[in-house]
């Protein structure tokens, strides 16, 4: 008797989404329940009603796959994290597992290794694509428990309004999008420049491309 598995799909490119879906669904037992392009509402229908699996995109607007994740984590919910991303990168794979994720699949992956994926982590297993050295994805993860970056010294909330910011988000904007007043914003951004030790708008982009919150496009 095949196993039922409920997905939901999180990537902001309507056709990548379209693919990986057509995939999916050849799958026997998979459904895929829903989608979304955007972080935030990924993790509010995973708490409305978790399913087996998320497909996380890594660069996802508005709230990135990594932070999407460890709201995921901290949910409580069975939901497994499967984070799909363009990098096939042992640092990204590194951070993806940091924040929560059980498996981490490069979007240039045989569509055998999706199905692979699938199973590991549903079945309680970590899974690496076989694109990344898993030694050196274990190297960034003992560097990473050493050293504290930049991105550690921030809340949550000032991380999404860093990312906001490099997206090209004026203070207006990410006021009306988080329910915030501007004059929050504007103290939540003051205090990132404070704790990062950068000034200026250039150099909190430059920040947020090198830490992942946003890729190099959408700057």
């Amino acid at each position: 008797m095949t196993t039922r598995r409920s997905i939901l799909m999180a990537d902001d490119h309507a056709l990548v989404r379209a693919g990986i879906r057509a995939l999916l669904e050849s799958l026997p037992g998979v459904e895929v329940v829903a989608e979304t392009g955007d972080g935030l509402e990924a993790v509010e229908l995973v708490r409305r009603a978790p399913p087996d699996v998320i497909l996380l995109d890594v660069t996802l607007p508005g709230l990135n796959g990594l932070e999407a994740a460890a709201r995921i984590a901290r949910l409580g919910v069975p939901t497994r994290v499967l984070m799909i991303s363009m990098h096939a990168s042992p640092e990204y794979a590194a951070r993806a597992f940091a924040a929560g994720a059980s498996g981490y699949l490069n979007k240039d992956s045989a569509f055998d290794e999706l199905s692979e994926a699938l199973d590991e982590i549903c079945a309680g297993r970590r899974y690496l694509c076989r694109a990344i050295d898993a030694e050196l994805v274990k190297q960034h993860e003992r560097r990473a428990g050493a050293v504290t970056s930049g991105l550690d010294a921030l809340t949550p909330r000032q991380r999404q309004i860093l990312q906001l910011v490099a997206e090209g988000k004026g203070t207006r904007q990410i006021a009306e999008q988080l329910f915030l007043s501007v004059k929050t914003v504007e103290t939540h951004r003051a205090s990132v420049m404070q704790r990062l030790g950068i000034h200026d708008l250039p150099g909190l982009v430059r920040f947020a491309i090198r830490n992942g919150l946003v890729p190099p496009e959408a700057t």
